[in-house]
C-alpha cells in the first residue's frame, strides 16, 4: 500500500490522505472545489466549483500515476440535485472514458461545498 500525496492538491482536513494505491489501483479521497493555495473554496458557483474539482482530482491522479483516462468508477456527491446538469457538464469533459458511477445528493459536505467527487482508478 502507498499513500499518494501532493502540494497541488488540497491537504487533508482530517486523519486521512489524498488517495491510496493498493493492489493495481487507485483510491482517492474526495475531492472538493477547494484551491489549494489557499484552502478555501474557489467561489460559491457549482460550475467553477466541479472545475477546481477536477484540477485536484488530476493532480491527485497524476501523484498515484493515474489519470482520468484510467478511471473506473467514480462517486459524485452534491449538495443540491438542483446543480445535477451542470455538475454533469464539466464532469463529462474530463470522464471521458465513461467510468461506472454514482451520483448522490447529501445534506451538507464540508466548508459547505456544492460537489465532491472520489475516484478508483488503474494505477
Amino acid at each position: 500500500m502507498k499513500v499518494v500525496h501532493t502540494d497541488l492538491a488540497p491537504a487533508a482536513i482530517g486523519p486521512y490522505s489524498q488517495a491510496i494505491v493498493s493492489g493495481g489501483f487507485v483510491f482517492t479521497a474526495g475531492q472538493g472545489g477547494v484551491d489549494p493555495a489557499t484552502g478555501e473554496l474557489v467561489s460559491d458557483s457549482v460550475v467553477e466549483q466541479a472545475e477546481q474539482v477536477m484540477r485536484n482530482l488530476a493532480a491527485v491522479l497524476e501523484a498515484a500515476g493515474s489519470s482520468f483516462e484510467k478511471a473506473v468508477k467514480t462517486t459524485c456527491f452534491l449538495a443540491d440535485m438542483g446543480d445535477f446538469a451542470a455538475f454533469n457538464e464539466v464532469y463529462g469533459r474530463y470522464f471521458t472514458g465513461r467510468p461506472a458511477r454514482s451520483c448522490v445528493a447529501v445534506k451538507t459536505l464540508p466548508k459547505n461545498m456544492l460537489c465532491e467527487v472520489e475516484v478508483i482508478a488503474e494505477a
